[in-house]
């Protein structure tokens, strides 16, 4: 009811009329003139009422009241089906600038940001000295790197026991989607080039986006133990910001405020 009391008439095409309101905004007929029901059945919608809905109907609702994405997804939620997917708000696609001020902020400790597909959008100083990223003047893509780049698995001390956990929060990503094509190239790469995700991704584990514990051997600074978080921005749901905290072993945070400090021969040495 509140939301279709925002809706005025003129904004969905109907006459003001001469007549003063008593209803503000939209009538409940109006509504369902509008989305293409019934006005009981869209009576018994608002009241709460056990009915019959489907994804369509919630979807011509939620047009005709102007609702966001997060409103749609409530309303389904309310309806009791699964929320769809949520989308990027167009005033909120561009947030880069926000995003590179809270990875750099967060020096100087490795962090990144991804997209649903694992392509490295963008990464801090921190990232590339430690974890070697963006060797190749390219960000690149973080699942194809975890099984080819040599340098990478070089320095892993935990690769055998972190592989699984990533294809499985990997499989998780492209479930959602899993005829996107954006998906099914990463998949054909990364599966053309290692028979070890071949072989790990034939097992169909799947795990939620979380914390996986990172043992690195470091060229210069040598053992670090990280742990890497990472996180969905509820207004970008299509990045998730993955940020590398040191924890309380090898005297890691040390080490890796040592490295940020470091002369540029030792940083391209540690990169």
């Amino acid at each position: 009811m509140t939301r279709r009391a925002r809706v005025s008439p003129q904004e969905v095409g109907l006459p003001a009329g001469g007549v003063r309101r008593r209803t503000p905004g939209l009538r409940r007929e109006e509504v369902a003139v509008l989305a293409g029901v019934g006005a009981s059945w869209y009576q018994w919608l608002e009241q709460g009422r056990d009915i019959s809905v489907s994804p369509q109907v919630l979807d011509a609702v939620a047009r005709v009241l102007r609702l966001s994405d997060a409103e749609r997804r409530h309303l389904y939620l309310l309806a009791g089906l699964n929320p769809p997917a949520p989308q990027v708000a167009p005033d909120r696609r561009d947030m880069c600038d926000g995003l590179r001020r809270l990875i750099d902020t967060w020096m100087p400790y490795p962090a990144h940001i991804m997209d649903r597909y694992y392509n490295c959008v963008m990464f801090n100083h921190a990232a590339v000295v430690v974890l070697g990223m963006g060797r190749a003047g390219v960000p690149g893509n973080c699942l194809v790197d975890f099984f080819t780049d040599p340098l990478y698995r070089l320095r892993s001390r935990s690769w055998e026991r972190n592989a699984r956990t990533v294809v499985a929060q990997f499989r998780a990503m492209y479930a959602a989607s899993p005829d996107d094509e954006g998906f099914q190239a990463v998949l054909a790469e990364v599966s053309a080039a290692s028979p070890e995700f071949r072989r790990i991704w034939a097992e169909r584990d799947i795990e939620d986006q979380g914390q996986i514990r990172k043992e690195l051997e470091h060229p210069v600074a040598g053992r670090l133990v990280v742990e890497s978080t990472a996180m969905q921005v509820p207004a970008r749901p299509d990045l998730l910001v993955v940020l590398h905290t040191p924890l309380d072993e090898a005297d890691t945070a040390a080490k890796l405020e040592w490295l940020a400090g470091a002369g540029p021969a030792v940083r391209m040495l540690g990169a």
